[in-house]
């Protein structure tokens, strides 16, 4: 599957409705996210399974204020609504797949447990991710 790019309106969906999710924010002035386009690209191809998405943070301001993005490119990966990896800077091709190697293998039981035992700890809200999204 090729890449596909996300707004603020698909991003939500994009997450919840996939198991796994991989996304890219990028912009078009910006030398190492034009550079890391080829491996993003080719993972996708290599990885049917997964969804890699592209943010374009020109185009879509508010979405990668809302998720922190600081420098680009930024890459992060969700699984099961889960931020696993969040990681600024182009990956090379081994880093990746080594990731998406790691990222599947993850036992999502455990860390759902992990998270909803961290909620259940502490008094203050974890899910950083809806920040910003009007319900």
């Amino acid at each position: 599957m090729a890449t596909v790019n996300v707004t603020k309106d698909t991003m939500e969906s994009t997450i919840e409705d996939n198991d796994i999710v991989i996304v890219d924010f990028w912009a078009d002035w910006c030398g190492p996210c034009k550079s890391f386009a080829p491996t993003f690209e080719k993972a996708s191809e290599e990885h049917p399974d997964i969804v890699f998405a592209k943010v374009d943070t020109e185009a879509e301001q508010e979405l990668a204020g809302a998720f922190g993005i600081r420098s680009i490119p930024t890459l992060m990966i969700f699984r099961e609504n889960v931020v696993l990896f969040n990681q600024a800077g182009a990956l090379p091709p081994a880093a990746l797949a080594d990731v998406i190697g790691q990222v599947k293998a993850l036992d999502m039981e455990a860390v759902h447990k992990e998270i909803a035992e961290q909620d259940s700890g502490s008094g203050h809200d974890h899910d950083h991710e809806h920040a910003g999204h009007d319900h």
